[in-house]
């Protein structure tokens, strides 16, 4: 058994423990632990300040870590300067060589290790092909545009083969239709290439989309670790619930047997171990809850008995056209002074023919309304 666990953990490309990081008397990362697979593509994502860069930057020892270990396929990489590492680096600002044509900055790396001429022209060749770019190498980096720098600086990352690929928010200086563009661009490379990726990024939606994994940072410790769809359907935080998509947050009663009162109706919710009036904020989506069509006015009313589905009437306060959808704000007497924001689809709208002022059944699925511990200490009154 303890052998198979020590292979086990052999087969982790990465492997951070117990890292910690203070810039004086500021801690700028606390006890980060985690674990990256080979070929794999992790996003570090967070707010600004959150120490996602100062992590990134410990894994390449740009900043050597406080205490701690970092190991790399297998070798302790702790205390090595970043020579001495294998990764590769892109940044957002392109740290291209301006006065160096595109192939030689590509080739700038490929020079130092030894390569003979032959060999490194035909690698940056084979490097400007894999980017798209196989016609720009005579040209300096000033004629190209902001994407197609970032590509020969995926390029010049990648020349010499590394274990490892570090993208520090690489796409954050390109405008919205670039970034997407690129976006699948790199994802698509990395899958090509398998190589061992690590990204930090501020925006929510680059991380859902690349990444296989997902850490969330905040404050310097790590809320939480999982693929994209755990991150989004099961969020293990507030600060995550709220960071990543949009997310309704109300403040609720905790109920026994699995409920919650949320205005002036309970609800059956995931379950939770809070005790009966509890303080707490209850979390769903906006896209989670379900249209049923006009109100017939047979629904729940104040204090009504509880059917299967969490079914109630609402007023529709307001709405707002969001292109793909439609954003209702929810009230009424069941919801007390509470607003809900539900999402819903332009077909639901015209099917259902909803209008501003239109009482409406909704569903609220108990598998999506989540509880977590209120932001205010005490029982809810």
């Amino acid at each position: 058994m303890a052998a198979r666990k020590a292979h086990a953990q052999e087969q982790k490309f990465l492997r951070i423990e117990g890292l910690w990081k203070a810039f004086g008397k500021f801690l700028a990362l606390k006890d980060i632990s985690l674990e990256v697979d080979r070929g794999e593509f992790v996003c570090f994502l967070g707010p600004s300040g959150c120490g996602k860069t100062t992590l990134l930057r410990a894994i390449a020892g740009l900043d050597i870590q406080t205490r701690g270990t970092v190991a790399q396929d297998g070798k302790d990489i702790s205390n090595l300067p970043p020579a001495e590492r294998d990764f590769g680096i892109v940044f957002q600002s392109y740290a291209l060589f301006p006065n160096l044509t595109i192939e030689k900055n590509i080739s700038f790396g490929l020079e130092n290790i030894g390569l003979s001429r032959e060999k490194v022209k035909a690698r940056v060749a084979e490097l400007l092909d894999l980017v798209g770019l196989p016609d720009q190498g005579k040209k300096y980096p000033a004629q190209l545009s902001g994407g197609q720098q970032q590509r020969i600086a995926l390029a010049r990352a990648i020349a010499s083969k590394p274990g490892l690929l570090l993208l520090d928010e690489p796409l954050s200086a390109l405008d919205a239709r670039v970034r997407v563009s690129l976006r699948h661009e790199i994802k698509e490379l990395q899958r090509k290439l398998g190589v061992t990726t690590i990204m930090v990024t501020h925006d929510q939606e680059e991380g859902l989309s690349m990444g296989d994994r997902i850490v969330v940072m905040n404050h310097g410790v790590v809320e939480q670790i999982g693929t994209p769809t755990e991150i989004y359907r099961d969020p293990q935080s507030l600060f995550v619930a709220d960071f990543i998509g949009e997310m309704n947050q109300v403040p609720a009663k905790a109920l026994a047997n699995n409920a919650v009162k949320i205005g002036e109706t309970s609800f059956n919710c995931v379950p939770h171990d809070f005790g009966a009036g509890a303080a707490v904020i209850a979390t769903i989506r906006p896209e989670d809850i379900i249209p049923h069509g006009r109100s017939t006015g047979k629904g729940r009313g104040k204090g009504g008995t509880k059917k299967p589905g969490n079914t109630i009437d609402v007023d529709i306060a307001d709405m707002e056209f969001l292109g793909s959808y439609w954003r209702a704000i929810l009230g009424g007497e069941q919801l007390g002074e509470l607003r809900l924001l539900a999402n819903l689809s332009i077909n639901a709208i015209r099917r259902m023919d909803l209008a501003v002022g239109m009482k409406l059944a909704i569903e609220i699925p108990p598998d999506r309304l989540k509880l977590f511990p209120s932001k205010n200490a005490g029982p809810a009154e």
